[in-house]
């Protein structure tokens, strides 16, 4: 009974232990506003964003209207970036194009994270045959390029914006799902963890309470680079024409237009616009990225 006693108390002490350090720790916000890349990308992103979302307030023209008395002019007070191959103005087309762009990407992630982070908890936490179980399926949609998958099934069930979110989102969650695993292995295995379930918290508990908030940093920054791989992966599906379907902007479909080599010399304002913001975007996530992942690991302190 005395060593029960103790064991309990010792298992209380580590969770106490384990809060205090939780607590005494600088703010994630705090830690992340000292990564001064990482506040320059999310200034951008903040940036592209308002101007996807208020895209109806910024633009001063359609981004469908055709004007085909107005094709392939070159930026001016009119059109501040030009007019398209269908006369269309540029810049309406880029600020609507996000909308789509940031939507794929966001929503692709976030399908990612969740069958990536069910994934590997599940087989982490639960080990033996059934880890065993679902890191071979993991292995096994692993073997299979996804690109060329995408491209198939997004051939079978249509192109549409919906279609395309989920389609790269059900191809890109094994990289997390193992990572995840790795974390789980490790955590479980931790004094806290070990003294929640030795005072005889339920599996569901010590899952959500003391795993969850420990691996969420790592969730986090994997879906956030995962946003940057899902806006390339419809930019290109759109540049071969396997997008998102015009008339309707976005970013890849915008660059199609590089295809032809006489605008690639003469006429960069169709082309250059979406490829500069797709280009600013990129390494905007991979700066966020990389600030939320030194912010929410406590052992990391930037200077």
């Amino acid at each position: 009974m005395a060593e029960q006693t103790g064991a309990a108390h010792g298992g209380r002490d580590a969770i106490e232990d384990q809060w205090d350090r939780r607590k005494s720790q600088p703010s994630t916000w705090r830690r992340f506003r000292r990564h001064r890349v990482a506040f320059v990308g999310l200034a951008i992103l903040s940036l592209l964003s308002f101007a996807a979302i208020f895209a109806p307030y910024i633009a001063r023209h359609h981004p469908l209207y055709v004007d085909l008395d107005k094709v392939k002019q070159s930026p001016s007070l009119e059109h501040k970036l030009g007019t398209d191959e269908a006369g269309r103005d540029v810049f309406a087309r880029l600020i609507f194009g996000g909308r789509v762009s940031l939507s794929v990407g966001l929503v692709s992630a976030a399908i990612t994270a969740a069958i990536g982070t069910v994934i590997g908890l599940v087989s982490g936490y639960a080990g033996r045959r059934i880890d065993n179980v679902l890191m071979r399926f993991t292995e096994l949609v692993m073997t299979f390029p996804a690109f060329f998958l995408i491209l198939i099934l997004i051939a079978l069930i249509g192109r549409n914006v919906f279609n395309i979110m989920l389609v790269i989102g059900l191809f890109g969650w094994p990289g997390l799902a193992r990572l995840v695993r790795g974390q789980v292995l490790s955590i479980k295995e931790m004094d806290y963890v070990v003294a929640a379930r030795a005072l005889g918290g339920s599996d569901r508990r010590v899952v959500f309470i003391h795993i969850m908030p420990a691996i969420l940093g790592y969730v986090a920054v994997a879906a956030m680079l995962t946003v940057a791989g899902a806006i390339i992966t419809e930019t290109s599906l759109s540049f071969i024409g396997f997008g998102i379907k015009l008339p309707m902007p976005s970013w890849g479909n915008m660059m199609t237009s590089a295809q032809g080599l006489h605008t690639l010399q003469y006429e960069p304002w169709i082309w250059a616009p979406p490829g500069i913001v797709i280009s600013a975007t990129v390494i905007a996530v991979n700066f966020v990225g990389d600030g939320l992942r030194d912010a929410l690991d406590p052992r990391t302190r930037v200077e």
